[in-house]
């Protein structure tokens, strides 16, 4: 099977849910491309979109969550989004590029290159099976302007949002956000530990922002730091690709921490730490849910992220976090509940889906089955 993966770089988790996806093709011996669509116009444009993206939602939270707002009552309405419209301009540069090279399978982690497909469909433009996979937990605005074959989403559990924005029931495949293999190892605590040359008596906290550095971080790291000073607790801050953050932290000089930017060893990270306090991004907190991480969500930047805080609360997957220092006193605290934690670990084994590549190239090969 050939298979052409699209995804763009506006946050790292739909470029993440497309290397597990390769991941797994690859591994069953199939032949796969994964592809920026806008690289096809140009890189200029490509990467303008990205930083776009990123710059809102690091330093114009309220901005992005204005954003967000507008496209869902947007995609409300019975017209075609300017979106759409913008995305469909990168149609021709795609159509050439599929009709030079021809694939069995397109799957999408993001929803621009679903809207540029969808565009060409509705211009008698010659499309092979489609796939768009959602990395979170709801029913982003516009989905519903995209005419796929498939619609993977995180759980059954919303599938009913999804068929109320306008998403066929039979198209909706509940299959789970995917994950790269190293999630799935067997490696123990303490052979990440030895990996990552950390300390086997002490006990750490993984803070990270995703791959855009964003959310509280400083205020959560100045309030952890002064709580788990003396004390056998040690944080790792992963600032991601955000270099003024790292910046702003280095000169801090916090004790008792590692500060790293970023990684590519987050799934050995996630096997190291004691608990993983994150922002609420897709892909992030799958990963911690399916290597049963103890989870402290923090505030989300409001958007998709505010609804996959939703979904994590009111499922018992994850404890939320009030940057305070009563609030993390609080969090830290209910970290050492035993029961606590295996409540948390118990909700995710039966939530959350392990092998979500897997399924979605089953899905790929063989259709619904």
């Amino acid at each position: 099977m050939k298979a052409l993966l699209l995804s763009c770089g506006t946050g790292g988790g739909h470029n993440a849910a497309a290397q597990a996806i390769a991941e797994e093709l690859l591994r069953r011996g199939d032949t796969v491309t994964i592809l920026n669509p806008y690289d096809l116009c140009s890189d200029r444009v490509a990467k303008c979109i990205d930083r776009a993206y990123i710059l809102l939602a690091q330093r114009i939270p309220r901005a992005f969550g204005a954003l967000y707002t507008l496209g869902d009552l947007y995609s409300r309405l019975r017209w075609r989004s300017p979106l759409y419209f913008a995305n469909g301009r990168a149609a021709g540069a795609m159509d050439a590029y599929l009709r030079a090279n021809p694939v069995d399978v397109i799957i999408m982690t993001h929803l621009f290159p679903a809207q540029i497909l969808t565009y060409m469909r509705s211009h008698g433009m010659s499309v092979p099976k489609t796939i768009l996979v959602s990395t979170d937990y709801t029913c982003i605005p516009f989905f519903k302007e995209c005419k796929c074959d498939y619609y993977v989403t995180p759980s059954p559990k919303l599938t009913a949002e999804f068929t109320k924005r306008g998403v066929a029931e039979e198209q909706i495949m509940p299959l789970g956000i995917p994950v790269g293999g190293a999630c799935l190892d067997s490696l123990t605590r303490e052979e990440a530990r030895k990996e990552l040359k950390l300390r086997m008596d002490c006990r750490y906290l993984l803070v990270a922002g995703g791959s855009i550095g964003a959310g509280k971080m400083k205020k959560t790291i100045a309030i952890l730091s002064s709580l788990i000073k003396g004390t056998n607790w040690n944080l790792i801050i992963v600032c991601g690709n955000n270099k003024r953050l790292l910046r702003k932290l280095e000169a801090k000089h916090y004790a008792q921490s590692r500060l790293i930017g970023h990684t590519s060893q987050m799934p050995l990270y996630l096997r190291a730490c004691d608990a993983f306090f994150s922002k609420p991004g897709g892909l992030s907190i799958t990963e911690a849910a399916v290597m049963e991480v103890p989870l402290v969500l923090l505030p989300p930047i409001p958007g998709c992220e505010s609804r996959n805080f939703r979904f994590f609360v009111r499922e018992g997957l994850c404890l939320p976090a009030e940057v305070s220092v009563k609030g993390l006193q609080h969090t830290l605290r209910l970290l050492d509940t035993y029961p606590v934690c295996e409540q948390m670990f118990q909700r995710q084994k039966d939530t959350i889906v392990k092998d979500a590549a897997s399924r979605i190239v089953d899905l790929a090969a063989f259709g619904r089955q």
